[in-house]
């Protein structure tokens, strides 16, 4: 293991081992989609400027590659697996530019893993959060590039970065804000905000976010309302100081759940010298310090002002993805012998490998011993397999993208919509020569009830079911019965 730490192209070759061994678990592995995964394949049949909630550069990357290869569990996994390789190769290139012992660069890349939204859930359920900590890597590269050596070059990754993190996820944008205000104190760095070599950075962030920018003004409730929501949904009824107490204590919340396992292993392994390394600075140390006091601080403003009340761990990536970086910076400038505690923390990266890999893989198929099914083990080759016995579709209409991204991926070439998205009613329904299937899930597993909003939106489509259906089955890697269902209609395409 330390032979294979050394360098940053060493340690890349182990990255991109066990990234391929992600993505053969993923395919070897039910290819029923969560969530995320099931809103990529239904989006992948568009190309356009914006998808609702969440910016779309995910979304055309996974476009692009849809379009050349067709829509596949293999299209699937390996752009995401991709993504995340160069977030941890540019992370560990950021912490090549601020690190003088070379070996100590490999290692933060490495330790990446232990942090919960970084190694488990992006690789568990997540997409544009994925772009998200890429983007923000890239951007660290070219921010530490830029502050010690400057080039033409440097201010561009910075450019790219940032217009890549603005159409991934909307709360990058604290970060670029962080990083100008931890600067100005610094009168050496500050040269760099007025630097002429800036002009195209802005210049090319702007042309990678202008459409969807160009998008984002006519569909901004779209665009903002579910994140609102989310906020806002735990703790709707609090107002006035409760819920600024409630939202100042989620994010205290998520900010410990964030950065408490990371520090707890490299404090086991360097011990007394991670405590002593604790009162060390340095210009670098004291600019990451600003970039994530800052980030914090607009989160707070989130909380008093826009009446955030419930705030997730992974919304703070932008803010404290940097955090291993600073502790490792820390630990060298303090000046302290650190083979012995590098010794000991080694071992911990192919440890936190294996036991990523053994919970993907568990947590589908010992389910029964676990607990609660996951929606994975949603039976959704058995439903395919049962609803086309005796007919195929020309067209599936889908009450969720859930349901619709699972049956794109089952019919790559049928057209697979949900009404009024992305236009109005479902006018594929009208061109359809053939028979036309309806399908749905209900609130819960049991109950396959059609919700009134879809059931309104496929009156208003032209869309009238003669008869509701339900189809039943065991979840995968179940017990037998433990169920899920789903409900069904068959009808006739052509608006009447």
């Amino acid at each position: 293991m330390e032979r294979i730490t050394r360098t940053i192209t060493s340690a890349s070759i182990l990255l991109a081992v066990y990234f391929l061994l992600n993505i053969a678990l993923r395919i070897a592995l039910p290819h029923t989609l969560d969530l995320d995964e099931a809103e990529q394949a239904f989006y992948s049949q568009y190309l356009l400027a914006g998808y609702g909630p969440q910016p779309p550069f995910y979304n055309w990357i996974q476009y692009a590659i849809v379009s050349v290869t067709g829509i596949t569990m293999w299209a699937l996994s390996v752009p995401k697996n991709i993504i995340l390789f160069g977030c941890y190769l540019f992370y560990g290139l950021a912490a090549r530019e601020v690190l003088k012992d070379r070996m100590l660069a490999p290692i933060a890349m490495l330790s990446l893993i232990t942090l919960p939204q970084v190694g488990l859930m992006a690789q568990r359920e997540l997409t544009h959060t994925v772009a998200l900590l890429f983007a923000t890597s890239l951007f660290l590269f070219g921010f530490f590039r830029t502050l010690r050596q400057p080039t033409v070059g440097s201010y561009l990754v910075i450019g790219i970065a940032t217009g890549i993190g603005l159409i991934s996820k909307y709360n990058f944008a604290i970060l670029p804000f962080a990083a100008f205000i931890a600067v100005l104190p610094d009168w050496k760095w500050r040269s760099r905000l007025f630097d002429w070599r800036l002009l195209p950075a802005v210049a090319i962030a702007i042309l990678i976010v202008l459409p969807h920018a160009l998008w984002l003004p006519d569909n901004l409730v779209s665009a903002s309302a579910p994140t609102v929501e989310r906020m806002t949904a735990e703790h709707e009824a609090a107002a006035g100081l409760p819920r600024i107490g409630q939202g100042l204590l989620s994010l205290v919340i998520a900010v410990l759940g964030f950065v408490a396992l990371p520090i707890v292993l490299i404090a086991a392994a360097f011990r007394r010298d991670f405590f002593r390394a604790l009162s060390a600075s340095s210009p670098m140390i004291r600019v990451i310090e600003r970039m994530m006091i800052v980030s914090l601080l607009a989160f707070v403003g989130i909380v008093v002002f826009a009446g955030a009340s419930d705030i997730h761990e992974r919304w703070l990536d932008p803010c404290l993805l940097v955090l291993l970086i600073y502790l490792f910076l820390k630990l060298e400038t303090a000046g302290i012998d650190l083979s012995a505690g590098l010794a000991r923390f080694r071992p911990v990266v192919p440890v936190f490998m294996v036991v990523i890999l053994a919970i993907l893989l568990l947590r589908i198929v010992a389910i029964q011993y676990i607990g609660t099914y996951t929606r994975t083990n949603v039976p959704f080759s058995g439903y395919v397999a049962e609803l086309t016995k005796t007919r195929k579709p020309v067209l599936i209409v889908a009450g969720t993208k859930f349901v619709a991204g699972n049956m794109r991926l089952r019919f790559p070439d049928v057209p697979v919509v949900i009404p009024f998205f992305p236009g109005p009613g479902v006018p594929e329904y009208a061109a359809a020569k053939g028979p036309v299937l309806v399908v749905w899930r209900g609130e819960t597993a049991n109950d396959p009830t059609i919700s009134p909003g879809f059931a309104s939106d496929l009156v208003k489509s032209g869309i009238h079911l003669k008869e509701l259906n339900t189809l039943t089955l065991p979840y995968l890697f179940g017990d037998g019965k433990h169920t899920f269902s789903i409900g069904y209609s068959w009808v006739e395409g052509g608006a009447k």
